[in-house]
C-alpha cells in the first residue's frame, strides 16, 4: 500500500493510456453522429422524427442503466474487467451498422452501443478519478472528456466526409472495426485496475458515507442533486442535437459534408474546451462553472431556431460546445468532491444513470414536438428547459470547496 501514490504526475503513464482508450470509446459514438438519420430516411424510408430518433432513445436508456450497474459493480468485479467486457460487447456494432437490412437491426446495434459506452466510459472515468486523488479531479475529467468528445467530433466528420464521397454504407463504418480492435487490445494488455488507489485514498478521506446514496445523488443532497438534474438536461439537449440537427440542416439544403462539419464543431469545441474548463473546475466555484455553462447552452439553443446560414450554425455550435465544455468535467468533479471514495463509483453511476436518460427523454420530447408542431418548436422547448436547469443551479447549489473562488471575484481581482 505504501508504494501506491495518488496524483496525475505520479500515475501519468496509466492515466495517459486511459485517455487514449477513452478516445476510442468516444469514436464509437461518432460513427453514428452524422449519417444515421440519413440512413433512416434514405435507405429505410422512415419519415417520422420520433421513429428516426428511436435509435437515440434506445441508446440513452440502455447506456443509462448500464452506467448504474457499472458503478454498482465496480468495487465487486474491478474497473478493468468491466472495461474489457464493454469492448467485447462492442465488437459486432460496426458490422451490424454496415449490413443491417432493416431499422430494427440499427436499434439492436444501439442496444449494444449503449452497453459498450456504459461499461467503457464509466470505467475510464472512475479509474482516472481513482488515480489522481483530490486535487486535480477537474483537470483529470477535462482530459478524459476531451479525448472522448474530440474523438466523437473527428469520427463524425470523417463518416460524413466518407459518406459524401463513397456512399452512406458500408464505408463510413469501417472506422469502427479499427476502434474496437485497438480499444480492446489496449484494455486487455496495457490497463491496470485501480482498486489499490481507492484503498489508499480511503485511509485519509474524512467525508461521511452517504446513508441513502441513490436518493442523495438524485436530488436530496443539494450539490449532488443540482448536478444530477443538470446532467440530465445537458444530455437531453445533446440528444436533440444528435438527432435533429442533421435533419434540420438537410431540410435547409446543406450537403452531407456540410452537415458533417456542423455536427463535428459542437463536440470538437466541447472536447477541446475541456482541456481548459477541467482545470478551471479545480480553481473556480463549481456552482459558477455549472450555471454559466448551462446558461450558454440555453442561449445557443434558443438562437438556433432563427439560424439560417452555415456561419450561424457553426457559431452557435461553438457556443453550445463551450457551454457543454464548462459543465461536463465539473459534473464529475463535483460528484467526486461530495462523496466518500467507497461511495464514489456508485454515486457516479447513479449520476450517469440520470444524465444519460436525458438522451432518451430528449429524443422522445424532440421527436413528438417536431412531428406535432415543428423542428424549431422542439429546439425552443429544449432551450427553455436548459435555462430552467441553469436557474436551479443558481439558487440551490453552493460553491463547495473553501479554496475555490467565484468567477466574478476573479475578474474583480484582475481588473484591480
Amino acid at each position: 500500500m505504501d508504494q501506491i501514490k495518488l496524483g496525475l504526475k505520479e500515475n501519468w503513464q496509466q492515466f495517459t493510456l486511459l485517455v487514449i482508450v477513452n478516445g476510442f470509446v468516444g469514436g464509437m459514438v461518432g460513427l453514428e453522429r452524422s449519417v444515421l438519420p440519413q440512413i433512416a430516411e434514405v435507405e429505410f424510408g422512415i419519415a417520422a422524427k420520433t421513429a428516426i430518433l428511436s435509435f437515440i432513445i434506445v441508446f440513452g436508456m440502455v447506456k443509462a442503466i448500464t452506467n448504474y450497474y457499472t458503478g454498482a459493480l465496480a468495487n465487486k468485479f474491478g474497473r478493468k474487467n468491466l472495461l474489457v467486457a464493454g469492448w467485447i460487447v462492442g465488437i459486432p456494432i460496426p458490422f451490424v451498422l454496415m449490413f443491417a437490412t432493416s431499422w430494427n437491426w440499427i436499434i439492436a446495434a444501439n442496444i449494444l452501443l449503449g452497453i459498450n459506452q456504459g461499461l467503457t466510459w464509466s470505467s475510464t472515468v472512475v479509474m482516472k478519478i481513482d488515480l489522481v486523488g483530490e486535487k486535480q479531479r477537474g483537470f483529470a475529467m477535462g482530459l478524459n472528456e476531451f479525448a472522448g468528445y474530440l474523438a466523437v467530433a473527428i469520427v463524425a466528420f470523417l463518416t460524413g466526409w466518407i459518406a459524401g464521397e463513397y456512399g452512406i454504407r458500408p464505408y463510413p463504418f469501417y472506422l469502427g472495426i479499427g476502434l474496437v480492435i485497438i480499444g480492446l487490445a489496449m484494455s486487455i494488455f496495457l490497463i491496470k485496475d485501480t482498486k489499490h488507489h481507492v484503498a489508499k485514498e480511503t485511509t485519509t478521506n474524512t467525508l461521511p458515507r452517504l446513508k441513502h446514496i441513490f436518493w442523495d445523488t438524485t436530488w436530496k443532497n443539494k450539490s449532488l442533486g443540482s448536478v444530477t438534474q443538470a446532467g440530465l438536461i445537458n444530455n437531453l439537449n445533446d440528444g436533440m442535437a444528435w438527432g435533429i440537427f442533421p435533419i434540420l440542416l438537410a431540410g435547409k439544403g446543406f450537403t452531407l459534408e456540410q452537415i458533417g462539419i456542423v455536427t463535428a464543431v459542437y463536440p470538437a469545441v466541447w472536447g477541446i474546451g475541456q482541456l481548459f474548463t477541467g482545470k478551471m473546475a479545480d480553481k473556480f466555484c463549481k456552482k459558477d462553472m455549472l450555471f454559466t455553462g448551462m446558461f450558454l447552452q440555453a442561449a445557443a439553443l434558443l438562437s438556433f431556431a432563427w439560424a439560417d446560414t452555415m456561419f450561424h450554425f457553426v457559431a452557435l455550435s461553438t457556443v453550445l460546445g463551450w457551454g457543454t465544455a464548462m459543465v461536463y468535467p465539473t459534473f464529475l468533479a463535483t460528484v467526486a468532491e461530495n462523496t466518500h471514495p467507497q461511495d464514489r463509483a456508485k454515486s457516479i453511476g447513479i449520476f450517469r444513470l440520470w444524465r444519460d436518460l436525458g438522451y432518451a427523454i430528449g429524443a422522445i420530447l424532440t421527436g413528438i414536438i417536431a412531428d406535432l408542431i415543428s423542428i424549431n418548436a422542439s429546439i425552443i422547448f429544449i432551450g427553455i428547459l436548459t435555462l430552467i436547469s441553469s436557474l436551479i443551479i443558481r439558487f440551490r447549489m453552493s460553491c463547495g470547496q473553501a479554496h475555490s473562488i467565484t468567477i466574478i471575484n476573479w475578474f474583480k481581482q484582475k481588473i484591480n
